[in-house]
């Protein structure tokens, strides 16, 4: 049988760039298969993605080498309207992709450009609305819609079109824990129907457990291209291509089990733990909490407090209801909760972006509406979930240098700020470079860069870690946690669990508007059920921790407490 989607050498290289983004790739899909594409940012993933559906080499421009052929037809001959119907694309920056003025004409738009009958059109409508959890949302703008939202939207309009072959570039990248697992569960049910082949690009290894296969890509080339389960095992291969391992394997790896043991899940991962007789320390653990409630006690005076704070939208949704809330000096807080929860609105209260409906939020014990933002921005910084809505600068220095300029410091002041905030991040000697010329995790950095020149005292980042890679993560947050170290409260709005569990010192979950759990990062994720309730999961680490009665963080702490092994 003729593969869904055949590659053979394929070599992409963007005009004007010296490194070819892929080169002599060779892949094939069979009809039905899942596969799931994975590698560091700059591998060739969503290069490969784009040269699926025809874009590479009639959209942009470059040379391209070798083949590409979709359901038996070569790229180079068919034009990309013809292949839409076949392969349906959904891109890593899936806001690009939303057009419509609201949820039901954007899902509706593939099928009326293929001319589908009305009520077959409302039917499909209807039926992927409900996969992917937006029914109810039909006459919603899509710019009024959440990010996770948003891409169950984008993965809506393109399910509408039912394609036999589905590529998702980074589908989950915005998504709550449990959001996640629905898009998953969307690709098992669509991986139980023979007629569908997927293929996924995807940073999250949790979420990979029932590909069929894992494709690593690295520097444009394939470095593996085997079983998933075989991958998921091999710990250094994902290690050395800039992936996370999955935690209970790494965990069992650095135990020294090899790697045909190695279990994979939580579940596994208990009945491996008990069959080898292996025991948790009940005093290094204790040793562990000890040194959260040391470091609990060592925060400084209130600096944010929020007192029965409510906030209604214009349009009359009640976003916030009746939250209290305290965050002292030296914090580092996670703010959790699903996609829509409330999480965003509530810290854009902390710097005066909103103002309350209903109750007080005082900064430095003064009311933020007493303040005003120049004053607020002094106290409290943000960073913004995507750092393209925050840069506007020609040259890297010039993004730095706002903040100060604005409040009027001389030119000295100002270059000593933005030499300090540039180094703080890592951007030493770069500041006449253009900021759009830069990756993703560097522009993020020149945002963080931009807030620190002014000195805050308060640091909120909102999803700080989306769309990037794992080393890019470990970067960012590592930078975080010095910021911290350095008398700096942080907070941090996330979906990122393993990020929270790692860094974060205490978390506050939101659920409908409304705080419904508080307490140290090890005390919140060892409520589990609790979580899941509120559209959470803790990280595969964190479960294992739990399944065995001992709440741990991390794989370290967790080979830390073990005994036995």
């Amino acid at each position: 049988m003729e593969p869904a989607v055949s590659v053979q050498g394929l070599g992409y290289r963007y005009r004007g760039q010296q490194k070819p983004a892929l080169e002599g790739v060779d892949l094939e899909v069979a009809e039905g298969e899942f596969v799931v594409v994975m590698g560091p940012s700059g591998a060739g993933k969503s290069t490969l993605c784009v040269s699926l559906n025809g874009l590479i080499p009639h959209f942009f421009r470059g040379r391209m080498e070798g083949e590409v052929r979709v359901r038996g037809h070569s790229t180079r001959e068919g034009r990309v309207g013809e292949f839409a119907r076949e392969i349906g694309l959904v891109f890593q920056d899936f806001e690009a992709q939303l057009f419509s003025t609201n949820v039901a004409l954007e899902v509706a738009f593939g099928p009326e450009n293929f001319a589908v009958e009305r009520d077959e059109m409302e039917r499909r409508v209807n039926s992927v609305l409900g996969q992917v959890r937006l029914e109810g949302f039909e006459d919603r703008q899509p710019a009024t819609l959440s990010g996770g939202q948003k891409q169950r939207l984008a993965i809506a309009s393109v399910l509408a079109i039912e394609p036999r072959i589905l590529c998702l570039d980074e589908p989950t990248t915005d998504l709550d824990p449990v959001g996640k697992l629905g898009v998953f569960e969307i690709a098992e049910e669509l991986k139980n129907r023979d007629d569908v082949t997927l293929i996924v690009v995807e940073h999250e290894t949790e979420e990979t457990l029932d590909a069929d296969r894992i494709v690593v890509l690295r520097e444009g080339r394939v470095v593996a291209d085997r079983a998933a389960r075989e991958v998921l095992r091999d710990v250094e291969l994902l290690e050395e291509s800039g992936v996370m391992p999955l935690q209970v394997t790494r965990f069992f790896h650095e135990m020294g089990l090899w790697q045909g043991q190695l279990p994979l899940t939580p579940e596994e991962g208990a009945q491996e733990f008990r069959q080898r007789g292996w025991r948790i320390s009940q005093e290094r653990h204790r040793e562990l909490v000890d040194e959260d409630e040391e470091r609990t006690q060592g925060y400084g005076e209130p600096i944010i407090e929020v007192g029965g704070l409510s906030h209604r939208y214009p349009n009359g949704f009640a976003a916030l209801e009746g939250v209290d809330l305290t965050v002292r000096k030296g914090e580092f807080l996670a703010i959790l909760g699903q996609n829509g929860s409330g999480k965003t609105t509530l810290v854009k209260h902390f710097n005066g972006l909103l103002k309350p409906t209903g109750g007080t939020v005082k900064v430095g014990g003064e009311e933020t509406t007493e303040q005003g933002m120049l004053r607020l921005g002094q106290s409290v910084g943000y960073v913004f979930q995507n750092p393209d809505h925050q840069i506007f600068s020609d040259t890297v220095s010039d993004e730095v240098s706002f903040g100060p300029r604005i409040r009027e410091m001389e030119g000295a002041e100002i270059k000593e700020r933005v030499d300090e905030a540039l180094s703080a991040v890592g951007l030493e000697g770069r500041g006449e470079e253009d900021p759009f010329g830069l990756t993703k995790g560097e522009r993020q950095r020149v945002a963080v860069a931009s807030v620190l020149a002014v000195r805050p005292e308060v640091l909120i980042l909102d999803e700080p870690t989306t769309g990037l890679d794992y080393a890019e993560q470990r970067s960012m947050m590592e930078l975080v946690a010095r910021l911290n170290e350095a008398g700096s409260t942080i907070i941090v709005v996330t979906h990122t669990m393993w990020v929270v569990a790692e860094y974060a010192h205490r978390a506050v979950v939101v659920r409908e508007g409304k705080i419904e759990l508080s307490g140290t990062v090890r005390e919140v994720f060892s409520r589990e059920d609790e979580l899941w309730e509120a559209s959470l999961r803790p990280p595969h680490i964190v479960s294992l921790g739990n399944s065995l009665g001992y709440p741990v963080l991390s794989v370290d702490e967790l080979v830390r407490v073990t005994e036995g092994g």
